[in-house]
């Protein structure tokens, strides 16, 4: 795996001012000429140790990942050059996909430390929104499309965003009766979002594109093509949990 330094945006977009545990930024990058310069290597080995703490002591990172985990960081610290030449747009947000076990939702988990303050998410299993839209019903599609907004200090208000983890894997909830596609309509309505206020959301899923649009139907894949860089675990990938 290439070595070479990777640099992320701006320095203003790293959000000094907004300190984290364990920030990437303070621990591990080069400031130099404006922007933070990240050793993948070293990267690596941060990831590996958050990873532990998080996950385990079992955990760690593996070398058939790693081209892959490269991909993700680029996109994460906003390295237009890598990020370009690996096909991966920065206006766009991350569908991982890959196998039962492969390790999508802990990467996710440990990539959004590498995010600007502002554009760090939370990852949210989509089953607990099904529970959720059963107990409080149609606001819960609201709270994660056009009530997700949020400030930061004295920031005019910012999109949200959020990873939707194991799409495709909730059921479809009633409330008093009427059954919902609540991840479908989350979808369109963040669409909307996105193309009027460059919301990003994130997912992860297990499924293959045909298997999602059998699913939420052609309009969402359509939609989810605009959305979404594809990045994609070998299917080969062996269970990590196993």
């Amino acid at each position: 795996m290439n070595e070479n330094p990777i640099k992320s945006g701006p320095a203003n977009l790293a959000s000094p001012s907004t300190k984290i545990i364990l920030n990437p930024y303070e621990q591990i990058a080069d400031y130099r000429g404006g922007v933070f310069n990240f050793s993948f290597p070293v990267s690596l080995q941060w990831m590996d140790e958050r990873g532990k703490i998080l996950f385990g002591k079992h955990f760690s990172l593996v070398e058939s990942d790693f081209e892959l985990i490269y991909k993700l960081l680029v996109y994460a610290i906003g390295d237009q050059e890598n990020a370009a030449n690996h096909g991966i747009s920065l206006r766009k947000g991350i569908l991982l996909t890959g196998p039962i076990g492969c390790g999508k939702t802990s990467l996710m988990q440990l990539v959004s430390y590498f995010f600007p303050r502002e554009t760090q998410y939370l990852v949210k299993p989509t089953r607990e929104i099904s529970f959720e839209f059963e107990k409080d019903g149609f606001a819960v599609i609201n709270h994660y499309s056009k009530g997700s907004f949020v400030r930061y200090a004295n920031m005019p208000l910012l999109p949200k965003v959020y990873c939707f983890d194991d799409l495709g894997l909730e059921q479809t909830p009633k409330y008093y009766g009427n059954e919902c596609n609540v991840m479908a309509e989350i979808l369109l309505n963040r669409y909307d979002l996105f193309v009027s206020k460059r919301m990003m959301t994130h997912i992860t899923t297990n499924l293959s594109a045909s298997e999602l649009e059998s699913i939420y139907g052609n309009r969402i894949r359509s939609r989810m093509r605009e959305m979404f860089n594809l990045v994609a675990f070998d299917r080969d990938t062996k269970d990590k949990r196993a």
